[in-house]
C-alpha cells in the first residue's frame, strides 16, 4: 500500500509540473467565446448593466463530440426591457452633464442581455468580473481588475441570485431594480447586493393584508418555480396563516415545463372551488399559462398579482384580468425621459445589433445590409433610420407607468453617488476635489453604496443594513373604462414605515369584490367547528350550547353567561334572567289573595253571627270564649297567607313563617281546648268525678297560652340563630331566577311545622275518641272531621312542597294554609251557623243527647229571664245513643247532669 501511494504521488507531482511548464509558454485566453455587450459606451468609469431584452433561449442538444454552441436569445424582443436599459443610459447622460456629481468625469456603460436566463446572467457577471470583453483579451495574464465599478440588474430574482453569488466573491456591488426575492437580504450569502425595489417580504405581508381586508379566506395560489416565486409564496403563506387565510392549492410551474405540466396547472385552476387566485409569477411564466387557460372557457376569477406582472400591459390581451388587484411600485415621473426614448441617434442605431432588432420589429423594415435586397424583393421596406417612434404605441414608448423604469434610474444615480464618494474627497462637490484618474476598486464603491442618501426628482434613495429600500407600494386595480379599455387605477397604498396596523390603506373602491370562502361566516350565536381532514378555513357553524353565547362573527368558541344572565334566543348576547316570584298582579297570586280575603271575610261573618247570638244556648254550649279566640286565630291564618305573595324581602321572609307558625298553633290550641272541654265535661258527669275543677276556664286559657308560647319560643330561637332571608335560586331553572325565601335553618322550619303537626295529631286523636260522646250538636264529630282535613292537607303538603318548582312552592304553602283554615271554619262553625240562622228552634235541644238517655225528649228549659220559662215541644231528632237507664240511676245522675251543663255553659 505504501509503495503504491508513493507512485501515485510521483505521477501527480510530475504531471502538475509539466502543465505549469506548458502554461508558461502559452498566452492566457478565456474559455468559450462569451457574449458581446448589447449596448456600450466608454467612459472614465464604466457601470455595468444586465437586463432582459428577450425571454427565451435557443435550446440546442449537445452531442459531446464538438464544441458546444453558445446560448443565444430568441423570441420577440421585450421592449420594456429596452426601455429599462435606456433609462440607465438616460441617467448616465444626465450625470455626465451635471456639475455637482462627478464633475469633468465621464461615466460609461456596458449592458448585456440575460434573456431572463440564469446561465447567461452568470456568464455576463463573470465577464464583468474578468475586466474586458473576450475579444479584448490578448495579454499573457488573465488576472485583471473588473472593468466596471458596479452593476445594475438583473430584472428578475433568479438571474440576480446567480449573479450575486459570483459578484459577491469579487466584492463587485450589484444594484437590482426588480429582483424582489427576500432571500437576497441575507448579507452572509450576498454581501454585495443592493436593490431599489422592496423585498418580497413586504410585498407578501401586504398581499396577506389585502386578502384579509376583503374577507377572502379560501384562495388558490400559483407561483413561478424559481427563487422569486418559491420564496415569495413561502413568505406569503406564512403571513396568510397568521391572518387565518387558507390555500386550496399551491402549484409551481415554469415556462420551460412541458405542455402537459402547464395543462395540469390550468386544469387545477378550472376545477377549483375558490374564486380568488394569487399569482406570484413572473410575466414570462404567466404568459405561457394564460395561453393555455384561454383555450377553454374559464369562470371569472379575482386575480391577485405580484409586482412582476400586475402592471404589465401585455397581459391585457388575454382578457382574464378585469378587476385584478395587486401591489406595484409607485408610479413615478422622470422629466425628459420620453424625449430621450424617442430620440435614437443613427450612429448608435448603426452600432447596436439590439437597437437594430428593435427598429426592425417596431417599423416592420430591415436595416440596410447584405440581405436587404432579398427582403426588398419580398416587399419589405428598408429602414432609413429616421422613422418616428412617437407614431407607434408600444411598451417602449409608454411612459405613463414609469415604475420599474424609475428604479433603474435611481439605481444608476445611487452608483454614481457612490463613485463620487470614492473619487471626491468630500461632499462639497467642488471640481478641484475630484480626481478622474484615480483608480476605483469595486469594494470602495461597495462601501460608499452603504452610505448613500439623496433625493432625485422628489424620490429619496437609501439602503438599510440589508441593502433594501423603504418598502412602499401602490395597490393597482384593473378597471374597465367606458370604452372597454383597461386602466391601471391606484386604489390604495402600503407603506412599511408606518406604525403596525396602519401600513395598508384603501383610498378607492375596487371594481369587483367577489366572495371567496370555503365556509360561510358563522353568525353570532354560533362557533366554528373544524371539518376533519380539511384546512382550518373549512368549518361548520355549530350553535352555542345551552347557557352559552358568542357575540362576534366567526367565533372560535362560545362563552358561558354569568349566573344571573341567560342568552337570548339567537344566543348572541346574555340578558338578565327573568326573576320569578308569586306576584300580586299575576293570575295565581290574585286567585290566592282573593281566597285569603274571602276566608277572612267568612270568619268575620261567622264572628258577627256568633256575637249577635252569643246568648243563645248553642253559642254558650260551645264555649264561647274559645270559639271567639278560635275565630280570631282563623282570621290571622287567612291573612297570614298574604305575606307569602309579593317580592320576598328580609322582613316578609321572617314574618311569613313565624306568623304562620304562631297563628296556626293558636288555632289548633283552641280546637284542642274545645275537644278537651267535651271530654272533661263528660268525665265530670260521672258519679264522684271532680275532674272539671282541674280543667276549668282558667286552665283552658293557660293551656292555649302555653301551647302558643312554645311555638313563639321556637320561632324566636329560629329568628335569632338563623332567620329566613330572601335569596336568588339560579340552580333550579337554568333560564329563570327564582326569588324565594330561604328558610335559613331547616331545623327551625321543620320544628315549627312539626309542632303544628304534633298538636293537630293530638287534637285529632282526642276528637276521634270523643266522637260518640253525647255532646251537644255532635261537636266532637265536627272537630274530628276538621282535624282529618287539616292533617290530610299538611301530610300531602310535604311532598308537594318539596317537589313544586319556583313560585309554585309558595303557592302550595298558601294553598295548604287556606285549605286547612277553610276546613276548620267549615267543619266547626258552619253547622252551628246553619242551626242559628235556618233552624233556630233546634237551639233548645242542647241536653237531649248529652247523656245516654233512653228517651227521645227535648225537655230542656230555656230561661228568657227571671221567673219565666218556656216549654218546648218534643223534638223529632232521635237520640245519638239509646241505652236502658232505670229510674234509680236517673235520680242519681240528675244532680251531676245539671252540674255538667253548668260547667259547659260557664266554660
Amino acid at each position: 500500500m505504501i509503495s503504491r501511494s508513493l507512485v501515485v504521488t510521483f505521477f501527480l507531482v510530475f504531471g502538475l509540473r509539466s502543465l505549469v511548464l506548458v502554461a508558461s509558454s502559452v498566452s492566457c485566453r478565456l474559455q468559450g467565446t462569451g457574449t458581446p455587450s448589447a449596448l456600450y459606451k466608454d467612459g472614465n468609469y464604466v457601470i455595468g448593466g444586465i437586463f432582459s431584452f428577450h425571454f427565451y433561449t435557443r435550446i440546442v442538444q449537445h452531442n459531446y463530440t464538438s464544441r458546444p454552441v453558445p446560448m443565444q436569445c430568441t423570441g420577440k424582443m421585450f421592449t420594456r426591457g429596452l426601455r429599462h436599459a435606456r433609462a440607465m443610459e438616460f441617467a448616465i447622460e444626465q450625470i455626465n452633464n451635471r456639475s455637482d456629481i462627478l464633475p469633468n468625469i465621464t461615466l460609461g456603460y456596458q449592458i448585456y442581455d440575460s434573456c431572463s436566463s440564469v446561465p447567461l446572467a452568470v456568464q455576463a457577471a463573470f465577464q464583468f468580473a474578468n475586466g474586458k470583453d473576450p475579444e479584448a483579451v490578448t495579454d499573457a495574464s488573465c488576472s485583471k481588475s473588473a472593468s466596471v465599478a458596479a452593476i445594475v440588474g438583473d430584472s428578475t430574482s433568479a438571474p440576480s441570485i446567480g449573479m450575486a453569488r459570483v459578484l459577491g466573491v469579487f466584492e463587485i456591488p450589484q444594484v437590482s431594480h426588480a429582483a424582489t426575492c427576500a432571500c437576497l437580504s441575507d448579507k452572509r450569502q450576498y454581501p454585495a447586493f443592493f436593490r431599489t425595489i422592496p423585498s418580497d417580504q413586504y410585498q407578501a405581508a401586504a398581499l396577506a393584508q389585502l386578502v384579509k381586508h376583503f374577507g377572502w379566506t379560501w384562495i388558490g395560489a400559483i407561483r413561478s418555480d424559481s427563487e422569486y416565486g418559491n420564496n415569495g409564496m413561502a413568505t406569503f403563506l406564512r403571513a396568510a396563516k397568521l391572518h387565518g387565510i387558507c390555500i386550496e392549492y399551491s402549484v409551481a410551474f415554469d415556462r420551460t415545463n412541458s405542455r402537459s405540466k402547464i395543462k395540469r396547472v390550468a386544469e387545477i385552476i378550472r376545477s377549483s372551488t375558490s374564486n380568488v387566485i394569487l399569482a406570484f409569477v413572473s410575466s414570462s411564466d404567466l404568459r405561457i399559462l394564460l395561453e393555455e387557460l384561454t383555450t377553454q372557457p374559464l369562470q371569472p376569477l379575482q386575480w391577485i398579482g405580484s409586482d412582476s406582472w400586475v402592471i404589465d400591459p401585455e397581459m391585457i390581451k388575454f382578457g382574464l384580468f378585469a378587476g385584478a388587484v395587486g401591489f406595484s411600485i409607485e408610479r413615478s415621473l422622470v422629466p425628459g425621459f420620453r424625449d430621450f426614448l424617442l430620440d435614437v441617434p443613427k450612429v448608435q442605431l448603426s452600432q447596436s445589433a439590439l437597437l437594430q432588432e428593435f427598429w426592425q420589429d417596431t417599423f416592420g423594415c430591415v436595416m440596410p445590409g447584405m440581405y436587404a435586397q432579398t427582403y426588398m424583393d419580398q416587399g419589405v421596406k428598408i429602414c432609413i433610420g429616421n422613422e418616428d417612434l412617437s407614431t407607434v404605441q408600444i411598451p417602449y414608448t409608454d411612459t405613463s407607468q414609469l415604475r420599474i423604469t424609475n428604479l433603474v434610474y435611481k439605481a444608476t444615480y445611487a452608483i454614481a453617488h457612490a463613485i463620487h464618494g470614492v473619487v471626491c474627497n468630500n461632499s462639497s462637490y467642488l471640481v478641484s476635489q475630484c480626481n478622474k484618474n484615480k483608480a476605483v476598486e469595486p469594494h470602495q464603491v461597495l462601501e460608499q453604496l452603504k452610505k448613500v442618501n439623496f433625493t432625485i426628482n422628489g424620490y429619496s434613495v437609501s439602503f438599510n443594513d440589508y441593502g433594501d429600500p423603504v418598502a412602499t407600494y401602490e395597490l393597482i386595480n384593473w378597471q374597465v373604462l367606458n370604452n372597454g379599455a383597461i386602466d391601471f387605477v391606484t386604489v390604495g397604498r402600503y407603506d412599511a414605515s408606518q406604525p403596525k396596523g396602519n401600513e395598508f390603506r384603501l383610498s378607492r373602491n375596487i371594481t369587483w369584490v367577489p366572495v371567496s370562502v370555503c365556509s360561510e361566516s358563522c353568525p353570532p350565536g354560533t362557533r366554528k367547528a373544524a371539518q376533519t381532514g380539511r384546512p382550518v378555513c373549512c368549518y361548520d357553524c355549530v350553535p352555542c350550547g345551552e347557557g352559552e353565547f358568542s357575540n362576534e362573527t366567526d367565533s372560535l368558541g362560545c362563552s358561558a353567561c354569568p349566573n344571573e344572565f341567560w342568552p337570548n334566543s339567537q344566543r348572541s348576547e346574555c340578558l338578565p334572567k327573568p326573576v320569578e316570584f308569586l306576584a300580586w298582579d299575576e293570575v295565581l297570586g290574585i286567585i290566592l289573595a282573593v281566597c285569603s280575603i274571602t276566608g277572612a271575610c267568612m270568619v268575620v261573618v261567622v264572628t258577627v253571627i256568633f256575637y249577635r247570638h252569643r246568648t243563645s244556648p248553642i253559642v254558650r254550649a260551645n264555649n264561647s270564649e274559645l270559639s271567639f279566640l278560635l275565630l280570631f286565630s282563623l282570621t290571622l291564618c287567612f291573612l297570614c297567607s298574604l305575606t307569602f305573595i309579593g317580592r320576598p324581602s328580609e322582613w316578609s321572609c321572617m314574618l311569613r313563617h313565624t306568623a304562620f307558625g304562631i297563628t296556626f298553633v293558636l288555632c289548633i290550641s283552641c280546637v284542642l281546648g274545645k275537644t278537651l272541654v267535651v271530654l272533661m265535661a263528660f268525665r265530670a258527669t260521672l258519679p264522684g268525678s271532680n275532674v272539671m275543677k282541674w280543667f276549668g276556664p282558667l286552665q283552658q286559657r293557660l293551656t292555649v297560652v302555653c301551647m302558643t308560647f312554645v311555638q313563639a319560643l321556637i320561632c324566636t330561637l329560629w329568628l335569632v340563630l338563623s332567620p329566613p332571608f330572601p335569596s336568588k335560586n339560579v340552580s333550579h331553572y337554568k333560564e329563570i331566577i327564582i326569588l324565594e325565601c330561604n328558610v335559613g335553618s331547616a331545623f327551625g322550619f321543620w320544628a315549627v311545622l312539626g309542632y303544628i303537626g304534633l298538636l293537630a295529631v293530638l287534637c285529632f286523636v282526642l276528637a276521634f275518641l270523643a266522637r260518640k260522646l253525647p255532646d251537644n250538636f255532635n261537636e266532637a264529630k265536627f272537630i274530628t272531621f276538621s282535624m282529618l282535613i287539616f292533617c290530610a292537607v299538611w301530610i300531602t303538603f310535604i311532598p308537594a312542597y318539596v317537589s313544586s318548582p319556583g313560585k309554585f312552592t309558595v303557592a302550595v304553602e298558601i294553598f295548604a294554609i287556606l285549605a286547612s283554615s277553610f276546613g276548620l271554619i267549615t267543619c266547626i262553625f258552619f253547622p252551628k251557623c246553619y242551626i242559628i240562622i235556618f233552624r233556630p228552634e233546634s237551639c233548645t235541644c242542647i241536653f237531649s243527647d248529652f247523656f245516654f238517655l233512653n228517651e227521645n225528649i227535648c225537655n230542656t228549659f230555656h230561661s228568657d229571664g227571671p221567673g219565666t220559662s218556656t216549654h218546648t215541644q218534643p223534638s223529632t231528632r232521635p237520640a245519638a245513643v239509646s241505652l236502658p237507664v232505670d229510674q234509680t240511676t236517673l235520680a242519681t245522675l240528675t244532680p251531676h247532669i245539671h252540674q255538667g251543663v253548668a260547667l259547659v255553659r260557664d266554660a
